[in-house]
């Protein structure tokens, strides 16, 4: 006598797949919460495709929610009297149905992911506050104080009307490197 039981049956296959899913599941949930997050999803075609960006549907997560739920389905079905080919359908139907959740859950989820890096260019055509004095006519530079991707940034600023006083408010016309803005002042 090996590995297998003498008699496999339905019900085996059922109690396997639903086990193999869902321990494939519990250690996912395992390493994400120790901070190891190896995403990634098989293409139609077998290509490994780190991080896609695709709905993931044979993803290992995808793949093992499909196990767990038709093999919980199937068995649960068999256990209450339904014919095998029922039970099969219903598993069947639970397990697609849990995989395309899945999917769609991780889409969503990538969706949140943003960078924070910070475009200074997305100040230019924004108001600012003065925070040092800005010298007139393109004779100096002062500083001021702008929101920028939801974030207060100081930049060195200049500009070619009069001077600006501190807590003026200003608009940002260009910028001229990425560190100083040309400004003008509101009327």
């Amino acid at each position: 006598m090996g590995f297998l039981p003498d008699e496999w049956t339905l019900r085996t296959t059922y109690m396997v797949l639903g086990a193999a899913g869902g321990a494939i599941l519990s250690i996912q949930m395992v390493l994400m919460l120790i901070g190891v997050d190896g995403e990634g999803d098989f293409d139609a075609d077998g290509d490994f495709d780190p991080g896609s960006d695709g709905m993931g549907l044979l993803s290992i997560r995808g793949v093992a929610s499909f196990l767990t739920f038709f093999g919980l389905v199937g068995w649960y079905g068999l256990e209450n009297g339904w014919s095998a080919a029922k039970s099969s359908m219903v598993g069947l139907a639970a397990g697609s149905a849990m995989m395309l959740l899945v999917a769609f859950i991780m889409t969503q989820y990538r969706k949140l992911a943003s960078e924070g890096n910070l475009d200074p260019g997305n100040a230019v055509g924004t108001t600012a506050s003065v925070y040092l004095k800005i010298p007139g006519n393109n004779s100096g530079r002062g500083k001021i104080t702008v929101s920028i991707q939801d974030r207060t940034h100081e930049y060195q600023a200049t500009t070619k009307g009069p001077e600006i006083q501190t807590g003026s408010e200003v608009r940002v016309v260009r910028m001229i490197t990425e560190n100083t803005f040309e400004v003008e002042a509101i009327s």
